[in-house]
């Protein structure tokens, strides 16, 4: 089957089905392109609370999925791979975490949305990379605050805000491999450069960003800034968007090595669109979870939102 014909019968059965397919920046560009809404992890989450469809399919990774299937527990939610797992969510198992949450006492804790429903059952709110900032601020400066699981993007808030949060360590494998020394040669090669980051990224990369921000921030910064080059410090995913959105620039993704492999998730890359096709026929992987799991991580995602509202 050809990927135009794939693609006809991925749009036939999504009717049938009365599903809403959506989709991650970091996914392949076929899969944006065919998706009813793409995203960063606030957006999609925003939009897995708010779809009337019967069916969500979800082309990300694991815990998204998990958190429409918790924002729309009435809904079947599908994953088109289940193995599509997560780094960071994988850096933070529930039991170790649910062990440190109870040796410190009287924090609140906030967690990244890259973790289990399990963490998230065990956090007083989520964040997202888009929101984080304005989440932690809207504590009280003396209040105590653990943050899971990214040390790094922790690290940046506590920087930006004066914060002293204790933070669990977890890192994202695929921004964590961003080398600060081929950003500098990048950027000697290309001085009418702007350097973009995720907050994900180690500090050193953080420091030399002329711009830090979420994915849909990088996005929209790229859309707006008069300049015309951009070196990229996250998932390459991003760059066929930010493309679509301006053809007239250059955007230059960070090597993830010295063989100057693309620095991809190769989570967010196990769908692809026969398994996006696959999935809606069978109605397969499902997410499962349990009615008390979804009670518990419901209350700390829904506090996101009602926080996020004028973001």
């Amino acid at each position: 089957m050809t990927e135009k014909e794939l693609i006809k019968k991925i749009i036939e059965v999504k009717k049938i089905k009365r599903a809403i397919i959506l989709a991650h920046y970091y996914q392949v560009p076929e899969i944006q392109d065919i998706a009813d809404f793409v995203g960063d992890s606030l957006q999609l989450s925003q939009q897995a609370a708010a779809t009337d469809a019967e069916v969500i399919v979800f082309a990300g990774v694991h815990f998204m999925a998990e958190t429409a299937k918790i924002l729309s527990p009435q809904k079947k939610v599908l994953l088109p791979d289940l193995k599509a797992g997560c780094s960071l969510a994988d850096s933070a198992p529930a039991d170790k975490f649910g062990a440190f949450v109870t040796e410190h006492p009287g924090y609140k804790v906030i967690s990244y949305i890259n973790c289990s429903a399990e963490v998230k059952a065990l956090s007083d709110v989520i964040v997202t990379s888009s929101n984080a900032m304005k989440i932690v601020q809207s504590f009280p400066a003396d209040q105590k605050l653990i943050f899971a699981p990214d040390k790094n993007l922790g690290a940046y808030i506590n920087g930006q805000t004066g914060r002293d949060m204790l933070l669990w360590e977890g890192a994202c494998e695929v921004h964590e491999t961003i080398s600060t020394e081929r950003i500098i040669q990048l950027r000697m090669q290309n001085p009418d450069a702007k350097l973009i980051a995720h907050p994900e990224c180690k500090a050193p990369v953080l420091i030399l960003a002329d711009f830090v921000g979420s994915t849909a921030a990088m996005l929209e910064y790229t859309r707006k800034s008069e300049f015309k080059k951009f070196i990229v410090a996250t998932e390459t995913g991003i760059i066929h968007q930010m493309q679509k959105l301006s053809p007239e620039k250059e955007f230059i993704v960070v090597p993830a090595d010295e063989t100057c492999s693309c620095n991809d998730c190769p989570y967010m890359k196990l769908n692809t669109l026969e398994k996006l096709y696959l999935c809606m026929v069978h109605e397969k992987p499902e997410i499962s979870l349990s009615a008390q799991l979804i009670e518990k991580a419901r209350i700390p995602i829904i506090r996101m939102l009602e926080l996020s509202k004028n973001l």
